[in-house]
């Protein structure tokens, strides 16, 4: 069972096409957002400055289809076989930066517990090879 402390949980769905390059882009992007509050409340710290942790989980139903019918359409995720290694590199970019990870195991039925400290649930998208 992995566990942190304060810090971030990252759902990460991988789509058909994301690239290595987008998983670096995001796990870096993931450990400089400013979202933690500073001394008067003002979200102004990054995971790196608070020496928060984060736990990446896999989550392919993320890139779930809707718009047609009752049942969730997955066609638009990545095979498992390549988006597994994405996952894992989106860790090792969030680590790369100094941050400590930990990691659900990939394909795996997880039960996963969070406590959310505030209002802060944001939604990155890889667009063109730059994160949005």
């Amino acid at each position: 069972m992995a566990s942190i402390g304060g810090g971030v949980v990252v759902l990460v769905g991988v789509a058909a096409g994301d690239t290595a390059a987008d998983a670096d882009a995001l796990g870096a992007k993931i450990a400089a957002l400013r979202i933690f509050p500073d001394e008067v409340g003002k979200m102004n710290l990054s995971l790196t400055d608070t020496g928060g942790s984060a736990i990446v989980v896999s989550q392919f139903t993320l890139l779930a289809d809707v718009r047609r019918g009752r049942r969730p359409s997955f066609t638009g995720a990545e095979d498992p076989e390549r988006a597994a290694p994405l996952v894992d590199r989106v860790a090792g970019a969030i680590a790369a930066s100094g941050v400590p990870v930990r990691s659900g195991r990939f394909g795996e039925r997880m039960e996963v517990d969070l406590v959310n400290d505030g209002p802060v649930t944001i939604v990155l998208e890889v667009l063109g090879g730059m994160v949005g």
